[in-house]
């Protein structure tokens, strides 16, 4: 203990330097140096007032509490506020506030596949990957995805959405892939189609969409069939795009829901919020309903 005392007590002592004298050392002015510290002290961040308006608007874009509002549905608000930034600028901004997308990407919900070979009609692909409708009810796409619930049964989503303005036209939940759920959601499309409309219902070949029951009702009310190639989902890649937007924003990163109940009431919430909220650089900046509106009486 004595040594180490003694090897202390032989170390230099720091020295110790004023201001004024480091500051002739280093020739840097007084009026210099204080003047910036008084800039530092008196610093305005010139995005005080911006950053307020990004915090406004990505919680408008939350769900189920999470931020999922990215850069550009940033950046798209901001411009039609007459706010004009670059894409850098609002990923700062978004970082400073800490609102950055936190999307789990992984969803352990495999991939339903209703193919079991040709039992009825198979309808010609009348759109061969060529989704560039522009006004809303002429092309509708629909298929079926399961998801895993908490008692580890499956529940099927059938969903029709509308190719140029990808609102949601029917969505319903059921735990068996069957003639019901398939009868449910083609009613619930029905009855929120004007009567006028007549459009591409585009699907996989999926058994239920060959049997007689669902072609009759097709051509019933004259809508037009038409089908993906065999095993190619990109075929029918607007619904499938749909499906994981579901799967990610919805529920991927929560507890799996319990009963169908549950999801049905989530669904429904996501529904809604993905209609009347949710814009695209697709339709121009809009939601899916402010986008058919605007179309349908331009």
């Amino acid at each position: 203990m004595d040594q180490i005392r003694d090897d202390q007590s032989q170390r230099p002592k720091k020295q110790r330097y004023k201001v004024g004298d480091i500051l002739k050392a280093i020739e840097l002015p007084k009026a210099t140096y204080h003047d910036e510290r008084n800039r530092i002290a008196n610093h305005h961040d010139k995005y005080t007032e911006v950053k307020k308006v990004i915090l406004q608007i990505a919680q408008r874009f939350q769900f189920r509490g999470r931020w999922i509002a990215g850069y550009r549905r940033i950046q798209m608000e901001l411009d039609k506020l007459g706010i004009h930034l670059s894409g850098d600028t609002i990923r700062k901004l978004m970082h400073e506030l800490n609102i950055q997308v936190s999307l789990y990407n992984r969803h352990r919900n495999g991939k339903y596949s209703s193919y079991q070979g040709t039992i009825g009609k198979i309808a010609d692909n009348k759109l061969k990957q060529k989704f560039n409708e522009k006004r809303p009810y002429r092309v509708i796409h629909t298929d079926v995805t399961q998801v895993r619930l908490a008692d580890r049964q499956w529940a099927y989503i059938s969903v029709m959405i509308d190719e140029a303005s990808q609102e949601i036209l029917a969505l319903q939940i059921s735990n068996s892939p069957n003639k019901d759920l398939i009868t449910r959601t083609l009613k619930e499309l029905i009855n929120n189609l004007p009567d006028a409309a007549h459009p591409i219902i585009h699907s996989d070949q999926g058994w239920h969409y060959q049997l007689g029951y669902y072609t009759q009702k097709l051509a019933e009310h004259q809508f037009i069939q038409s089908m993906s190639r065999k095993g190619n989902c990109l075929d029918n890649a607007p619904v499938e795009s749909f499906f994981h937007l579901f799967k990610t924003e919805l529920l991927a990163g929560f507890p799996p829901c319990k009963d169908i109940a549950e999801l049905t009431e989530l669904a429904q919430k996501y529904v809604e919020y993905f209609n009347n909220v949710r814009i695209t650089l697709k339709t121009k900046g809009m939601t899916p309903v402010e986008y058919r509106n605007h179309t349908l009486v331009a």
